[in-house]
C-alpha cells in the first residue's frame, strides 16, 4: 500500500517555528550551562528580581508546572542563588528571593541570553529582522495569544 502524497498549499509554519525554537533552546542551554544554569533557572532568577513574586507566579511566567518549579527552586537554593521566604502579602505563599550571588549570576546570564538572541537575529538582514520581530509580536499579541486546551488523544480499544 502506498501513502497518499499531499501537496502543501501553505508553508509548514509549525515546522518552521518548532525547528527554530528547538535550535535556539539548544544554543541557549549550552551557553547558560557554562554558568551552571538552565534556562529555567535563569528565568526564575530574572523574574524574581523584578519584584516580590510567589513560586506560582514565577511558574506561570516561565510556563512551568508546579513540580518543575519546585525542582528548579530547589536547585537554585542548593546553589545559594535563591531562597524561599514568606510573602509579605499572603502568609500561605512563599516568594523567591534572590541572594547576592544570584543577583550577580542573573546579570551574567542575562548578558548571555541577550548574546544568543543577538546572534540569531544578527544572522538576518536588518529589514528581515525587523519584519520577523514585528510579525511574531503580532501573532503573540493577536491570533496566537491564547493557547487552546486540547482533549488528550484517546487510545484505541484493545
Amino acid at each position: 500500500m502506498t501513502a497518499l502524497a499531499t501537496t502543501r498549499t501553505e508553508p509548514d509554519l509549525s515546522f518552521l517555528l518548532d525547528r527554530t525554537s528547538h535550535v535556539l533552546r539548544t544554543r541557549m542551554a549550552a551557553a547558560l550551562a557554562e554558568l551552571g544554569l538552565t534556562a529555567r533557572m535563569h528565568c526564575v532568577l530574572v523574574h524574581a528580581l523584578e519584584g516580590e513574586r510567589t513560586q506560582a507566579q514565577l511558574a506561570e511566567l516561565g510556563d512551568m508546572d508546579k513540580t518543575t518549579m519546585v525542582v528548579t527552586v530547589d536547585a537554585l537554593e542548593k546553589a545559594g542563588l535563591a531562597e524561599r521566604k514568606p510573602s509579605s502579602t499572603d502568609r500561605r505563599a512563599r516568594i523567591i528571593s534572590v541572594t547576592p550571588a544570584g543577583v550577580e549570576l542573573a546579570a551574567r546570564s542575562a548578558e548571555i541570553v541577550d548574546g544568543v538572541h543577538k546572534a540569531a537575529l544578527g544572522s538576518l538582514p536588518k529589514a528581515e529582522r525587523d519584519s520577523l520581530l514585528s510579525a511574531l509580536n503580532h501573532l503573540v499579541e493577536g491570533h496566537l495569544s491564547t493557547a487552546v486546551e486540547a482533549a488528550p488523544a484517546r487510545r484505541a480499544r484493545q
